[in-house]
């Protein structure tokens, strides 16, 4: 086994290229390859990759893996070893700023590099936060609690009623307001489901992560985070709220209601949009504008609402055309409880599904019927198609996002299987989850192309 620091993580074909062009680790280099020539700093590899590959960090702050077959040349154009670890100073207190506690769920917000995998991994000790983002001393005095260390798609009902408690007891505990630190894929359910499980709280409740990683010069982490933390200590809403960036540059962040808000874009940092409906604020360091009245307000109090339960047989079915009814056959073998039904247009499927779904009202399966088309509302009542689909069980959910209604199902079959009881939790709007209309500018999509458009859209892009 080498242990070589000039070669760390480096093994075989790709420790050879590397000793074969006399270049090292942290070395910042020029490649010359069969596809084309990259210039940035070789990068340690972690200790299970493969032997083929050679990291490089490129001048732009994108990692990416070279071939070593396809190089020709490297030429070292300087060299000097990063330190990835962030500097931990101690967290300033100051007994006339708010309590603000932080929790981790597995989301990057401050990063560093790990050396002994190459990977990027989350700094999130208070001393390491301060190093890393000074700025939060101003703002508040900063508890941090990492309740779980898992990539958003493996959070699920455990870590929803775990998160939900820890805020209960913070809130008890007389915090001025919480952050939770979430990886983006999944930030909009458990936003939703915290929304349903902890009810009335007096203190914001703020979401936040970020779509690119502190190491990366375009990362929207820090400004996130400063933001979320001034939502937490200084806002005046006492509701559950994803804080994320608003437009792609780094003027401000947008706070998104829990049940109305979705990731909209796969790597954009603006993803997270407000859906059939506005934001509720926009945040920035230099305070906020609040474009709407109807939010739960800031309480002097420590009493909280906190019903954290959840029913796992609970799924999403997303309707497309000619869909076998055996998918819904399945789900009724295996014992599920509850299904949400994504339908086309105003809430619909085909007729091959009807047996199946007959089947499933008569085994007591909670069905509900939202829209794949996200903005706009269910309207079973309009075409023979929705009113037969009623008639074997399936209940419209107004104007709820599929993925919201999949949590409140769940939420509520945590409560009570009675089915009446259920569809009294499900058509009653708790946190706003169901509007009772759409804002004439709830419903924005921008076709680029258009001169219009693209007229407008030049004031802003530069």
């Amino acid at each position: 086994m080498i242990d070589n620091e000039n070669y760390k993580g480096y093994r075989d074909k790709a420790l050879s290229t590397l000793k074969n062009f006399s270049v090292r680790v942290w070395s910042d280099v020029k490649v010359a390859t069969t596809r084309g020539d990259f210039s940035g700093i070789i990068l340690p590899r972690s200790e299970t990759a493969d032997d083929r590959h050679i990291v490089l960090k490129l001048h732009n702050g994108y990692n990416v893996g070279i071939g070593v077959d396809t190089i020709t040349a490297i030429t070292e154009t300087g060299y000097k070893k990063a330190n990835y670890k962030i500097p931990e100073k101690a967290f300033p207190y100051n007994s006339k700023k708010p309590r603000v506690k932080l929790f981790g769920t597995g989301g990057t917000i401050a990063s560093r590099l790990d050396y002994r995998t190459g990977a990027v991994i989350p700094a999130f000790s208070p001393g390491e936060l301060y190093g890393s983002v000074p700025e939060l001393a101003d703002i508040c005095n900063l508890e941090t609690e990492k309740l779980y260390g898992v990539f958003s798609e493996n959070m699920g009902p455990e870590q929803w009623i775990g998160t939900a408690q820890a805020i209960g007891r913070e809130i008890e505990n007389g915090v001025d307001g919480i952050v939770i630190g979430h990886g983006t894929d999944t930030m909009h359910h458990t936003a939703a489901v915290l929304s349903f499980m902890v009810q009335d709280t007096p203190v914001p409740i703020v979401m936040v992560g970020s779509q690119r990683s502190s190491d990366r010069p375009s990362s929207d982490a820090a400004i996130n985070l400063i933001n979320a933390a001034k939502t937490a200590a200084e806002s005046d809403i006492a509701e559950v709220v994803v804080c994320m960036f608003g437009p792609t540059s780094d003027q401000y962040d947008l706070l998104h209601r829990g049940t109305r808000v979705r990731k909209m874009h796969s790597s954009y940092r603006s993803t997270f949009r407000t859906i059939s409906d506005i934001p509720i604020a926009m945040v920035s360091p230099q305070g906020f504008e609040y474009f709407r009245n109807d939010f739960k307000r800031r309480r002097k109090d420590k009493k909280v609402n906190l019903n954290p339960v959840f029913e796992e047989k609970i799924s999403i079915v997303y309707y497309y055309p000619n869909m076998k009814p055996d998918i819904i056959d399945a789900l009724v073998d295996n014992g599920y409880k509850g299904i949400v039904i994504a339908g086309t247009g105003l809430g619909h499927v085909n007729k091959p599904l009807y047996p199946a779904l007959k089947r499933a009202q008569q085994k007591g399966i909670a069905m509900y019927m939202t829209v794949q088309t996200l903005w706009g509302y269910v309207q079973m009542y309009v075409y023979d198609t929705g009113r037969d689909i009623m008639e074997l069980g399936v209940i419209p959910a107004a104007n709820m996002l599929p993925e919201v209604a999949y949590v409140k199902l769940g939420w509520a079959l945590g409560q009570t299987t009675d089915p009446e009881q259920v569809k009294d939790i499900m058509l009653t709007s708790i946190c706003g989850e169901i509007t009772e209309r759409e804002p004439h500018n709830g419903y924005l999509i921008f076709q680029g192309g258009i001169p219009e458009v693209e007229q407008f859209i030049s004031q802003y892009w530069k």
